[in-house]
């Protein structure tokens, strides 16, 4: 048998966003590779060789003209599958990860509560559908870091929209037309975050009308000015993010049942309180952004405990190796 090189592969896309994580893996001194998926060219043998992967990839990659990245990670991840490599985050996960529709049809199919949405490739079949009540959200069938996302106060308003910017049909050429569920303002939204399918910690978010909520300090800066994302916000008002350690049991409960279905191993929920009081969810993340304030106000760095998850996974991967060997 081939001798394991590294513990640990990160596949990856954007540097800014993982520094923190590359920095917790150095200071726990875990033997570590990574690959780059802007920059990629490989054969059944030339993969780095790893105990464990761990897949990272952002559907928003299109965003910094990284979309390349994408169907290469999907590649990746195929190939790792039938070379019976273990990878966090991999095949299962890429497929939820890049398509609102299967989360959606997700959530549906284990009766979790979330918005009424239809999918559409075509104006004149959406104009066909009865029962839209606008305004609504329209959202791409692969977001990332809010792109694509407007609020929609008619049908007109949609169609002179996509004949202004035809764009938004990129990269997929699938769109989705959401009911807009009303909630408190002031309060917000609510994002939890799970590592290995547990709790890590719950955070709210004032949105101001936006859609970029992205956790990121390099996109959203704890001083509320504009980040490193490619969508700048030249709003005055940015997304405000805080603590939450008021969650009730059942909404946390509800959050990981959710999550355990999506196929994830670290990621997050996303869902708003409607004024009817009911937790509806409306997006799902693989991997997270993790913020630093909001994990010291839960009494945990974020970065080192993803670092000691996947130091648990690799060992758990060593026994398996040894047992089979």
């Amino acid at each position: 048998m081939t001798e394991r090189q590294f513990e640990l592969a990160i596949i990856y896309e954007h540097t800014e966003w993982h520094q923190p994580l590359f920095n917790a893996l150095d200071k726990a001194g875990v033997n570590y590779t990574t690959i780059d998926l802007k920059n990629g060219a490989m054969s059944w043998d030339s993969i780095p060789n790893a105990k464990l992967y761990y897949n990272m990839v952002s559907p928003s990659a299109y965003k910094r003209v990284n979309q390349h990245a994408i169907p290469y990670a999907r590649a990746l991840c195929k190939i790792l599958d039938y070379k019976r490599k273990r990878v966090l985050n991999g095949t299962k996960s890429n497929e939820l990860e890049f398509s609102k529709t299967a989360q959606i049809a997700m959530l549906a199919s284990i009766n979790a509560k979330h918005p009424k949405t239809v999918v559409f490739n075509n104006l004149n079949a959406l104009k066909k559908r009865t029962g839209l009540r606008f305004p609504m959200i329209l959202k791409p069938e692969q977001g990332g870091s809010g792109a694509r996302m407007f609020l929609i106060n008619s049908m007109e308003e949609l169609e002179n929209l996509l004949q202004v910017q035809p764009q938004l049909w990129q990269p997929d050429n699938l769109l989705l037309l959401q009911e807009k569920l009303e909630n408190n303002p002031n309060f917000g939204v609510v994002r939890i975050e799970f590592i290995g399918k547990k709790f890590l910690y719950a955070m709210r978010i004032v949105t101001h009308g936006l859609f970029n909520l992205c956790p990121s300090v390099v996109c959203n800066p704890e001083d509320l000015t504009n980040g490193h994302c490619d969508i700048i916000l030249e709003e005055m008002d940015k997304p405000e993010f805080f603590s939450y350690p008021e969650i009730k049991p059942s909404e946390l409960n509800e959050a990981l049942r959710v999550f355990k279905a999506t196929g994830h191993d670290i990621g997050s929920v996303e869902y708003l309180i409607t004024s009817k009081g009911e937790q509806v969810f409306y997006d799902i993340n693989a991997n997270s952004n993790l913020r630093p304030s909001i994990g010291e106000a839960w009494g945990v760095n974020p970065f080192d405990e993803v670092v000691k998850f996947l130091k648990e996974e690799i060992k758990k991967d060593q026994m398996i190796y040894q047992f089979h060997n």
